[in-house]
């Protein structure tokens, strides 16, 4: 073979050789990149989104706020001569709960808070000699009673009780509608009458006000088909009410059996939720009567405690007042109130 020949065939075996070897180094990358994917660790998959978890149930906040309620403590305090007073301080009142001391403050100045008004009026046959007289007597009380701020509703005492006149705060309004009363000749459902009243006035009556129900009548129940004197006094108290009476029958409650019970309901309600029952012998009394309502309600203290008894029983639970640095002093307050039930 000669030198040409030779060197042809180099040639041609290296340019062959070439593209093989190029062809073999692509497949040797191709194969160790697939191995070395292989065994690289793969990304760990991303966790599952987690579920935020569920609050722990809370206690309902109305229980709680229950519980921690407010007592108002409407207290009336006069000297010996029956005048009020009206200099005294928290450090001079202690009120007790079942005989635990309770922690109390004054809420406004005396006669200043807020008064929430129910006049009842009795429009029965037994009424009927002083009525005239009952309404003028009524419309002096609101002129002087009522301020701006206060509100009077109005009912009249009959075979089923009626709203004669829905809350207002007007006196004008108030006053027409004492006058629009007439006496009628039916029975007298005394005790529902009394607890439609105290109903009304727990669901219409400003939060922090005193709310007084003052009734004119002889007590004389024969018609309620509802309730009886015990629930008259649990609704009263529910409701946070003070009761006055003025009984205008005079020395004829010791007529009969039924005028004497008509007048003893009248004084254990007005004993247990710190009112006063009045009995009126004749117009002027009837008058004075009223006037020392309001002188009374002018110059009356709003105390207040959160009870120490957390406990929501709905249980009664009894209170006393005292001034034992002032024992001159006479003091009417209600005797108790029904915790809240949860």
């Amino acid at each position: 073979m000669t030198l040409l020949n030779l060197m042809c065939k180099k040639i041609r075996f290296r340019y062959l050789i070439a593209p093989l070897s190029i062809v073999l180094l692509l497949a040797l990358c191709w194969q160790a990149d697939t191995v070395a994917q292989s065994e690289k660790p793969s990304k760990p998959a991303p966790p599952p989104a987690q579920q935020k978890p569920e609050p722990a149930p809370q206690d309902e906040d109305v229980p709680v706020r229950l519980s921690s309620r407010l007592i108002l403590v409407p207290v009336s305090v006069t000297d010996q001569a029956g005048q009020p007073v009206k200099n005294l301080t928290v450090d001079d009142i202690v009120i007790e709960e079942e005989g635990q001391p309770q922690k109390i403050t004054a809420l406004g100045e005396p006669g200043k808070t807020p008064v929430e008004i129910a006049l009842l009026f009795d429009v029965s046959g037994s009424t009927h000699g002083q009525f005239a007289f009952e309404q003028q007597a009524a419309v002096q009380f609101i002129k002087t009673v009522l301020k701006p701020q206060d509100g009077v509703s109005l009912f009249s005492i009959r075979v089923t009780p009626k709203l004669v006149k829905a809350r207002t705060v007007s006196s004008e309004e108030a006053i027409a509608g004492i006058m629009s009363i007439e006496p009628l000749k039916e029975p007298t459902a005394f005790f529902d009458t009394v607890v439609k009243a105290a109903h009304y006035i727990d669901t219409t009556a400003e939060v922090g006000s005193r709310r007084v129900m003052v009734v004119i009548s002889d007590g004389e129940e024969n018609y309620s088909v509802a309730n009886k004197l015990g629930d008259a006094m649990r609704e009263i108290l529910k409701s946070d009410c003070l009761f006055y009476s003025i009984n205008p029958s005079g020395a004829g409650i010791r007529l009969n059996v039924i005028s004497s019970k008509g007048q003893g309901f009248m004084e254990d309600l007005a004993a247990q939720t710190g009112g006063k029952a009045f009995n009126a012998r004749k117009d002027e009394e009837l008058a004075l009567a009223f006037r020392q309502i309001a002188e009374e309600l002018q110059a009356q203290y709003l105390f207040g405690y959160y009870s120490s008894d957390e406990r929501n029983d709905g249980s009664f639970r009894r209170i006393t007042v005292r001034a034992p640095k002032r024992t001159d002093l006479r003091i009417r307050a209600r005797q108790g109130y029904y915790s809240p039930k949860s």
